[in-house]
């Protein structure tokens, strides 16, 4: 017997599909989706909450791409020849500008968390893959601090800016399966910032 209550199992397990549900954004925000990334997203299923229509969404999304479209298109929306049609950076979304004080904060924050740049990336941290990432770690438990350094963390780093590059992204021109994910992605944070507004 563990000694847990019923109510802190179920709080457990949201925990954890909040961390799965943000490890997917970051990991689909960092790179395009690959085909065996494809096939799994493809067997997703829905239900009729607002949230399980978005997966519903993105699983419908993901049978009718392909790697090569995805590529295209994640290099459209995020790259492009001189940028992408988007700038999925913290301090451009707060400032208008990159490499700001968003950015300046946010590295002094991971550096209190003990985390640090992995080799090879170039994008800044505060590109919204790599904060939704940071967010799924600490919810999860792969990065330190428990449920107090998340709800920081969240507050801090993305409930200022991740709900309007999520809105963004939904209607954004190069945007077509990516078109799903800022959808998942804007309701994802709109949960979060309804749950974090609850008394505790």
């Amino acid at each position: 017997m563990s000694g847990m209550g019923s109510g802190e199992h179920v709080e457990d397990t949201l925990t954890i599909e909040r961390a799965r549900l943000f490890a997917l954004l970051g990991r689909l925000l960092v790179a395009a989706p690959d085909s065996s990334l494809l096939l799994a997203l493809g067997g997703l299923r829905g239900d009729r909450t607002p949230l399980g229509e978005a997966y519903g969404a993105l699983a419908k999304a993901a049978l009718v791409a392909d790697p090569v479209s995805a590529e295209r298109e994640f290099h459209d929306l995020f790259i492009g020849l001189g940028r992408g049609e988007l700038l999925p950076f913290a301090s451009y979304y707060l400032t208008g500008f990159l490499h700001e004080r968003p950015l300046a904060e946010l590295r002094g924050d991971l550096a209190r968390l003990g985390l640090e740049r992995a080799e090879g990336i170039v994008e800044p941290e505060d590109h919204i893959g790599s904060e939704c990432e940071v967010y799924a770690g600490l919810l999860s438990g792969s990065f330190e601090g428990g449920p107090a350094a998340a709800e920081a963390f969240f507050e801090k780093h993305l409930r200022p800016w991740a709900g309007r590059f999520f809105a963004d992204l939904e209607k954004a021109e190069a945007a077509r399966f990516y078109r799903v994910v800022g959808h998942l992605g804007r309701v994802a944070v709109e949960i979060e910032q309804a749950a974090q507004g609850l008394p505790a």
